[in-house]
């Protein structure tokens, strides 16, 4: 396997969700925010914008929305937002109606640019020898989130990124195998699931041994558990918080 410094980052990727209490500097922050200004855009729309969540209120509502009391605490938060407002604001200027931007594609285009930049962003965090976790948990509730941060139609919060110094070493995840996740040419019609038992036994000593949150645990009692389960949650309204924003209006169709 070929290996170089960018490689060996990825390859260490460990979530930190304990940070020392200091914030990021200006230059750091601006290196983030070129990095992420760089990454590759759909049909170069670049519908991807960061917050830098700093007010104590907003933070604190973030975290409540989250359940999780890293969020929003040490460190910086950033919130990645999907953004086709301002390439509506283009159009009007220029006298052209919204066009495509109320469609289930364009949206998904906002998407793929929003959670490249969040990934690259991260990359960036670790290369300069700082912690972060990407925060899916802003989604608890999507609507309340936009309310929190006064967002304005045909933006969606997809991703936050709580990062800083970190005060932690977890130790590394194991992954599911590649035989698992890579295939060439065709999607393999009998997969290998015989290799479960060996991954289980390999995660479920990873549990036991990890300093924090020591539990017993398996990937496949994860995955059969009340993560994919039939039950009702507020994620569920996120459809409506879409048409809300005016997003993705063609989901019906």
């Amino acid at each position: 396997m070929i290996e170089n410094e960018t490689i060996k980052h990825q390859l260490n990727h460990r979530s930190i969700r304990q940070f020392k209490p200091a914030s990021l500097s200006t230059e750091q922050l601006t290196t983030l925010y070129e990095v992420a200004r760089q990454t590759s855009t759909s049909m170069f729309m670049q519908q991807m914008t960061i917050l830098h969540v700093t007010d104590e209120k907003k933070r604190a509502a973030v975290r409540e929305i989250c359940h999780q009391p890293y969020v929003g605490a040490n460190g910086d938060l950033l919130i990645f937002i999907a953004d086709l407002h301002r390439n509506q604001i283009i159009r009007q200027q220029a006298g052209n109606d919204d066009g495509r931007l109320h469609t289930t594609d364009i949206f998904l285009q906002a998407v793929e640019d929003t959670v490249l930049a969040t990934q690259n962003v991260l990359n960036a965090v670790e290369s300069m020898g700082l912690g972060g976790v990407v925060l899916g948990s802003i989604k608890n509730d999507s609507q309340k989130l936009i309310e929190v941060l006064d967002l304005p139609q045909i933006t969606f919060p997809i991703l936050g990124l709580q990062i800083g110094i970190p005060d932690q070493e977890p130790q590394l995840k194991p992954r599911l195998p590649l035989s698992l996740m890579a295939f060439e040419n065709d999607y393999p019609k009998t997969m290998p699931m015989n290799l479960m038992p060996d991954y289980d036994r390999v995660v479920n000593t990873y549990y036991d041994l990890r300093n924090a949150n020591q539990r017993v645990d398996t990937f496949t009692n994860q995955i059969n558990s009340d993560k994919l389960n039939q039950q009702v949650t507020k994620r569920d309204e996120i459809v409506a918080a879409l048409h809300q924003q005016g997003l993705a209006l063609d989901l019906n169709v």
